[in-house]
């Protein structure tokens, strides 16, 4: 069974242009490098909600866990809290379409 990471998150006041670089040339390489498949990515331009939405699956929840336990996704997961707030995640069964 498919499992599914969504992630949201709010980019830093003023640090726009280091948090795209950041996440062009070393976030989202390094996390298909570790076997997660991007499934989307959103950029909220208003509304009450998270600046942005991405998600990724891995073909089981093992292997997931493996994935959030390693210390490449820890790296990652640390460089990327330096451009963002409010940063939230939650790994559920994925299902074809839109999935909060």
């Amino acid at each position: 069974m498919q499992v599914k990471i969504i992630m949201n998150w709010d980019i830093k006041q003023g640090r726009d242009q280091e948090y795209f670089e950041f996440v062009v040339r070393e976030f989202a390489p390094g996390i298909t490098r570790l076997g997660l498949q991007p499934t989307e990515a959103w950029f909220t331009v208003y509304g009450e909600c998270p600046q942005i939405m991405m998600g990724g699956i891995t073909s089981d929840f093992t292997t997931m866990k493996s994935l959030l336990d390693s210390r490449e996704w820890k790296d990652l997961h640390e460089r990327l809290l330096q451009f963002v707030t409010n940063y939230q995640q939650k790994v559920v069964r994925f299902s074809p379409g839109f999935q909060l």
